[in-house]
């Protein structure tokens, strides 16, 4: 099961993080980055579910630099409260704790790949832009029309529903063509956050192809 660790930022800053190792022997690393709603017991479900494929796994808690232990409910009070707090966030400093994790990583794997849902996955495409990083894979990156000048420097993936209600399938159909090198899914009848059972929008069948898709993409990245 995932545990709660601390990780020690290069600026000092120390954050919480979700953090499962795999049984045997691992294969790589991954971090994943949270969506609105900050650091849910869902980021440590998805840790230890590819821990059990053979990754260490770790998310950290992005909203510590503001208030730690910080985690919104998924309401609509929860909801306004998450999207106000996302606004704190700021480049310098995700990538300051990206870094730290995949510096928390590397000692038992020799790489590391970045991921993250709606918010977290804009922040984990400016993450795969910006840092040394092995490969990337986005759900549902909420933020990503704004940042289409940026092109991660390692092998990516995209996953996104033709009913996410935040980005229409114009907007998706954007992206897709904006980044002609990344692996782009689109899944019929999903919306946002089909990836989480703990929102309404969960679609079992979608999940359970994204993971599938991401655990043969990590494979062959990291060749396992």
């Amino acid at each position: 099961m995932a545990k709660r660790v601390t990780v020690t930022a290069s600026d000092g800053h120390i954050l919480d993080a979700w953090l499962s190792d795999p049984a045997g022997e691992v294969k790589g690393g991954i971090i994943f980055l949270q969506a609105i709603y900050g650091l849910t017991t869902h980021l440590g479900d998805v840790c230890d579910q590819f821990a059990r494929d053979g990754y260490a796994a770790m998310a950290p808690a992005l909203y510590d630099r503001t208030a730690p232990n910080t985690v919104f409910d998924y309401d609509q009070s929860g909801l306004q409260g998450g999207m106000a707090f996302r606004e704190h966030l700021a480049e310098e400093t995700v990538l300051l704790d990206v870094a730290a994790c995949a510096n928390a990583l590397r000692p038992t794997t020799r790489k590391v790949a970045i991921a993250g849902f709606c918010t977290g996955g804009t922040w984990a495409w400016v993450s795969a832009s910006a840092l040394d990083l092995d490969a990337a894979v986005i759900f549902y990156g909420t933020d990503i029309p704004d940042y289409l000048d940026r092109h991660a420097k390692c092998p990516a993936m995209m996953h996104y529903g033709d009913r996410d209600h935040i980005l229409p399938i114009g907007t998706v159909h954007q992206i897709e063509a904006n980044y002609p090198e990344v692996e782009f899914f689109i899944y019929p009848g999903a919306g946002h956050a089909f990836y989480n059972p703990e929102q309404a929008n969960h679609n079992a069948d979608a999940a359970q192809t994204a993971f599938e898709r991401t655990k043969a993409f990590l494979d062959l990245q990291f060749g396992a």
